[in-house]
């Protein structure tokens, strides 16, 4: 359970770097439920989506300031699926009483938190085959109580069944092949999972990680990124452009990670190792540019 605890750490960390929120004009539609089966749903509130990340989950927002986040988990097989399932039940229960939630998917879990927690939130979470669903909503200014959590559990009936269309996939990634694992991750255990467009990574059994985002960036953000202050020690690459720089021996975080940075043709990759704790290969940016300059080479 351990492992995937890291893991999942891991995974929050990537996808906050490589799934930013876009604005309300580059999102139209969320692939799990249409804007009318939300609104069927949950009549009484009147959501505006703001982003789809790139199938693996929508953000909403409503007119009071509430937010909903719909997040799909793809796993290799049942069995991890089934794990990690376990792990975020164990992690919701942390922060609200929870219980069964009936006639969707293989097994689900709804609650919502005590009336005087900081943070309000009604949450329903789902198992079905390789998928795990979640839908949280976070209103403002008033409780989230059963009232919310019926409709949320709707919208979780209809989206269970779509959860299908994500676009993560395993064992495929235009950036990444196996053979960059090669003194950083154990090719006996080792997944390749693509997350979206223009992301990817690859994992092992004890969670070291490697991840690969290209995202569209202009140059004066790529410099400006290189001037910044940060708690990260930076160090410029010059043989892989002007603007690539590395990133090591972070104060806070992981320590042991290392993160390249490399741009070309308006766009720019972030290659990341994060073992899970001291290893050959920590902090040095020095052994992550040959996987860096591959990365450079397909952009």
């Amino acid at each position: 359970m351990r492992t995937i605890d890291r893991l999942f750490s891991c995974l929050a960390l990537f996808l906050a770097v490589a799934a930013p929120v876009l604005p309300a004009r580059a999102a139209e539609t969320c692939p799990f439920i249409s804007a009318k089966e939300l609104a069927a749903a949950m009549p009484a509130l009147k959501w505006s989506l703001i982003s789809n990340q790139d199938g693996r989950g929508c953000i909403y927002q409503a007119g009071r300031g509430d937010t909903m986040m719909l997040s799909v988990f793809r796993n290799p097989d049942k069995d991890r699926a089934r794990e990690l399932y376990a792990t975020f039940v164990k992690t919701l229960s942390e922060r609200m009483p929870l219980s069964a939630v009936a006639g969707i998917g293989d097994e689900g879990q709804g609650g919502t938190s005590a009336a005087g927690a900081e943070r309000q939130e009604a949450s329903v979470l789902v198992l079905s085959g390789d998928y795990i669903l979640q839908i949280s909503v976070y209103p403002i200014g008033r409780r989230a109580d059963d009232a919310l959590l019926g409709p949320i559990t709707e919208a979780a009936r209809v989206a269970i069944a779509n959860v299908g269309k994500s676009s993560e996939r395993f064992g495929n990634c235009e950036w990444l092949t196996a053979a960059d694992a090669d003194g950083f991750l154990d090719n006996g255990t080792l997944t390749v999972q693509r997350t979206g467009a223009g992301s990817c990574m690859m994992f092992d059994r004890e969670a070291n990680t490697m991840t690969v985002a290209v995202i569209a960036m202009s140059r004066d953000t790529v410099v400006g990124m290189m001037k910044r202050a940060g708690p990260c020690t930076h160090v410029a690459i010059p043989e892989l452009g002007r603007e690539a720089f590395g990133e090591h021996s972070c104060t806070k975080g992981n320590g042991n990670a290392v993160t390249i940075y490399v741009w070309k043709n308006g766009r720019q990759a972030s290659i990341v190792f994060a073992p899970v704790k001291p290893h050959p290969k920590s902090g040095s940016v020095e052994r992550l540019k040959a996987v860096a300059a591959r990365v450079y080479g397909k952009m």
